[in-house]
């Protein structure tokens, strides 16, 4: 009873700050009133429930967006009953303090970067949002969710810091988890020999973890590799997800041929590095394309020790218009054997 007392006193006291306020979350609440107790992060502090907006649309702002991310927590949009867009004027940034950045938009939030800018932002090796380890690029915190949110418009061109690319969300450390969002129109970089992810770049996963992408569709993206998905080092776990008219549009491939910038491998996924693996199952690639290698995906560990494999999937219509694993139309693989296929279609 004290704890729910503190917890109603809290609430009762918070003050919106940018149409953000601090109060408590639905899946929050009944957790702690099954529990007795708030809710606890994987460190065993609470986790502080935020809510985007009063209830209408002109509420939802970006800079309540920017203000929530930068507070942390499991936050969620309250924007009225019809579908709303927020046009992001400054990019969503996770301070690497927070153990947790839940962002759920209950299907009807898209978060726009208006084709200027890159949508959302984390970074652990990135002093600017704090080190809070002296082994930023292996740290199991923040741990970054996105949920039931479209991704419309990001664009992270002429942002090299770390690598560049991720037009939409950038993530490098802690851990980072994709459901049932959907990102269109996202950019990065048109050239570079590993700059990629026109939706999403991921790199330095907590312990080489995967990240996971569930139930969630990447179409339009335009970017010098990866016009979806790209990593170096990074394992991935896709589940019943489309990745549809991506194009990998960079020229020179990956080391860049003399005379030109590199790029244009990975139509829709774009992975290097040295041991990891990409698992994709129950999902549908389409209709991406390669200005160099692999239409579809492009994989490459440098040591020969990583994995790709794909079950229950379609791969359809992904032309190299450089080369392609022999075999594995849509593919471009080095790893260990061959890609493993199974109950799947490569055409």
């Amino acid at each position: 009873m004290r704890n729910a007392a503190v917890l109603l006193i809290a609430v009762a006291s918070t003050m919106a700050v940018s149409a953000c306020g601090t109060m408590a979350h639905p899946v929050a609440a009944s957790l702690a009133a099954a529990s007795g107790k708030a809710p606890t992060s994987s460190t065993g502090g609470s986790v502080p429930a935020r809510i985007i907006g009063d209830g209408t649309a002109a509420s939802c702002t970006s800079r309540a967006v920017v203000a929530a991310v930068a507070a942390g927590g499991m936050i969620t949009f309250s924007c009225g009953p019809d579908p709303v867009t927020i046009t992001m004027t400054a990019t969503a940034k996770v301070r690497n303090t927070s153990a947790l950045v839940s962002l759920d938009g209950g299907g009807k939030v898209t978060l726009s970067g208006g084709g200027v800018r890159r949508i959302l932002y984390m970074d652990t090796c990135d002093p600017h949002q704090v080190w809070t380890t002296s082994h930023c690029q292996d740290q199991s915190t923040p741990r970054l969710t996105v949920r039931n949110l479209t991704f419309a418009d990001g664009n992270s061109t002429g942002h090299h810091f770390d690598g560049g690319g991720g037009g939409a969300i950038f993530a490098r450390g802690g851990r980072l988890r994709v459901v049932n969002s959907h990102f269109t129109g996202n950019r990065c970089d048109s050239t570079g020999p590993d700059l990629g992810g026109a939706a999403i770049r991921a790199l330095s996963e907590y312990h080489g973890r995967p990240v996971h992408i569930i139930n969630s569709t990447f179409r339009r993206g335009v970017c010098s590799n990866g016009g979806a998905l790209s990593s170096i080092g990074v394992s991935w776990v896709i589940r019943d997800s489309l990745m549809a008219h991506n194009r990998a549009i960079g020229w020179g491939a990956n080391p860049a041929k003399s005379g030109t910038p590199g790029g244009g491998s990975g139509g829709a996924i774009y992975t290097d590095g040295d041991r990891y693996t990409v698992k994709i199952y129950n999902s549908i690639i389409r209709h991406n394309h390669a200005k160099e290698g692999g239409g579809a995906i492009f994989f490459v560990s440098d040591n020969l020790t990583g994995s790709l494999r794909i079950e229950q999937s379609t791969l359809h219509n992904n032309p190299s218009a450089s080369f392609h694993t022999a075999g594995y139309p849509g593919i471009f693989f080095l790893g260990v054997g061959r890609p493993i296929i199974i109950d799947s279609t490569l055409n």
